[in-house]
């Protein structure tokens, strides 16, 4: 089972994320087998995180939350908050196979918050600037939440554009960049 998970700063949190960066890391290679993706926010700065997102294979909801409240920045207090769904890979691979590569261009998160009738469930055509792209679901995979997707686009409007528009209840684009071990 696919999960999409986005931890969200504490405002003033960054020196105790810097200082955790190496248990941070250490504990995500314990998961190295099961990411299908990984990496920072920033503030529309570019330069000031604001979250990490982990999209990981696992077997369950329990070990899904395991993953994401266990992790040494959430239990040292660095995250306000976590939005933890189910979600699809429509894509069928990870980040590393994106065939734009790790760098070059704006890469952002593409977060749509869902209300009614589900939109976006297919992927959408002429979009091979997508690394990741998929519906958030509950954790029995009955009800549709949104979409969560990460796109390398020239700016923030254009990543939105990946979504149908008018059909969320809110949509969030954050700067992202691929994460990981240097």
């Amino acid at each position: 089972m696919e999960f999409f998970c986005y931890h969200r700063d504490r405002p003033g949190s960054l020196p105790l994320r810097e200082e955790l960066t190496e248990a941070h890391w250490s504990y995500m290679d314990r998961y190295a087998a099961e990411l299908i993706a990984r990496g920072p926010t920033f503030a529309a700065d570019g330069e000031t995180p604001t979250g990490s997102v982990h999209i990981v294979d696992l077997p369950d909801p329990a070990a899904a939350r395991a993953f994401a409240f266990d992790e040494p920045n959430y239990q040292a207090g660095a995250f306000r908050d976590v939005l933890l769904r189910r979600w699809r890979n429509l894509l069928g691979r990870t980040m590393w196979d994106f065939p734009g590569g790790r760098t070059g261009g704006d890469r952002y998160l593409v977060l749509g918050l869902g209300t009614g009738e589900a939109v976006d469930l297919a992927v959408p055509p002429g979009r091979d600037d997508l690394i990741a792209y998929g519906p958030l679901l509950s954790d029995d995979a009955t009800a549709w939440l949104g979409t969560a997707a990460l796109v390398r686009a020239p700016d923030p409007e254009r990543a939105r554009a990946v979504l149908t528009a008018d059909r969320y209840a809110a949509v969030e684009v954050h700067e992202w960049e691929f994460g990981g071990r240097r």
